[in-house]
């Protein structure tokens, strides 16, 4: 454990250069993408599906969806930068733009009142629009009186998602036969709670809190505090500037969330594109440890959700034999679809490393997670023939999986169904 420790002190400015060189320019060209699993479901200029090959025809979607856009969590989230800033302002240590940051955190504090968790506008629209492209995409699933069952787990913002998305469906083809659930009974799969991940998870924790004092260094913090705050001893002797800091990147990042504050700009004198890069580095390592395929969570973090590739394994088998068209569809947390990407090994995510210094160049979690994020696996058939293809969507994108295919991104199902039983046997 003490060589780890060293890995890490020794690594995190190595870290930044490496997260500059594979993510600067994304962010860059967006900074928004730097919030993470707070990003706003990506849904712009989607690419074009490769067409299937001859003959072939879809006739099932195995899905599993994340919420969409939502209020925080944590009331601490929106109280701390309220907070630290109105010590600034009772004692005159304001700048011009942290008096209009602390207007606009009141303003979301405020706004916040009652809703923590929920599901917000932006992410009922986001589910609309994936259930729209989902049938647009695929009408030979939904031709008919074809069953749907859709599942969700017991969280409301979840049952939202799920009510928005059914709902869209309906109204594309008023005959569907959909089916909506939320059960404490299907939480073992729709979101476990593994004790041993748990357990390795909460043992990596000092490692979480090495890497964050390496990257946000006083001097680091200080910089970044003093567009708010005009007096340096001030915020030494009176703010937690991590936590200042962290909070306000938290409502920063999340205001994308609400159409009620579109238009106000709060990175601009704030946060530049290398402190968003610096947030970033920390909660993309910070995932890995607790989600990824890694030695430095024994390897539980993917595994955990096993139960969920084997829902979808059995799904498939279900719907294969009744030789009719269905769609089974899931709807639950980023906490779930990240370590499932990874226990898939969608698009090289399962990559597995104790090296911290190179995480970025192979494994980017703002890719897999914003809002709303979703797993669809595309089920064909040919008349005549036994040989079943599948397509996996990632966000609405072909993804890769580690097993060979003479007919990329389709896979037979065969080996799709082999490689998964691996994967939840190990």
């Amino acid at each position: 454990m003490k060589r780890i420790f060293l890995l890490l002190w020794a690594v995190v400015m190595v870290a930044c250069a490496w997260a500059q060189t594979t993510v600067l320019d994304d962010f860059k060209e967006d900074i928004h993408r730097s919030a993470n699993n707070y990003q706003a479901y990506p849904d712009g200029n989607l690419p074009a599906l490769t067409p299937c090959p001859e003959g072939y025809k879809p006739f099932f979607m195995n899905h599993y969806g994340r919420h969409g856009s939502r209020w925080l969590i944590n009331p601490n989230d929106y109280i701390i930068p309220v907070e630290q800033l109105s010590k600034g302002e009772r004692n005159g240590k304001l700048t011009r733009r942290g008096k209009e940051v602390l207007d606009a955190c009141r303003k979301m504090l405020d706004a916040s009142q009652m809703r923590l968790g929920e599901l917000s506008d932006v992410g009922a629209e986001q589910h609309q629009r994936i259930a729209r492209r989902m049938f647009q995409n695929f009408p030979e699933i939904w031709e008919g009186d074809v069953r749907v069952d859709a599942r969700s787990t017991v969280v409301i913002r979840c049952i939202l998602s799920m009510l928005n998305a059914t709902q869209v469906l309906k109204s594309l083809n008023p005959r569907l036969n959909i089916t909506t659930d939320a059960s404490e009974h299907d939480m073992y799969y729709m979101n476990y709670r593994d004790t041993v991940a748990i357990a390795a998870q909460q043992a990596s924790r000092p490692l979480v809190n090495e890497l964050k004092d390496k990257i946000f260094t006083p001097k680091r913090l200080e910089k970044m505090t003093s567009r708010l705050f005009n007096d340096k001893k001030f915020v030494r002797d009176s703010i937690d500037s991590f936590k200042f800091e962290y909070t306000l990147f938290d409502v920063v990042s999340n205001m994308q969330s609400h159409h009620a504050f579109d238009g106000i700009d709060l990175y601009t004198g704030v946060f530049t594109v290398d402190d968003a890069t610096s947030f970033w580095t920390y909660n993309n390592a910070r995932w890995y440890i607790y989600s990824g395929n890694t030695s430095l969570n024994n390897h539980t973090g993917a595994r955990a959700h096993r139960h969920l590739l084997r829902n979808f394994v059995e799904a498939a088998d279900v719907a294969i034999a009744s030789g009719t068209s269905s769609a089974t569809l899931r709807f639950g947390h980023e906490s779930v679809v990240l370590p499932m990407v990874c226990l898939m090994g969608l698009n090289g995510m399962d990559y597995d490393t104790s090296d911290l210094s190179t995480l970025a160049e192979h494994w980017q979690s703002y890719k897999v997670f914003p809002m709303a994020a979703n797993i669809q696996m595309v089920y064909y058939r040919k008349a005549g023939s036994d040989d079943i293809l599948v397509k996996i969507l990632l966000n609405e994108r072909e993804a890769t999986l580690p097993i060979a295919s003479d007919c990329a991104p389709y896979y037979h199902w065969t080996d799709v169904r082999r490689h998964f039983l691996t994967r939840i046997d190990e």
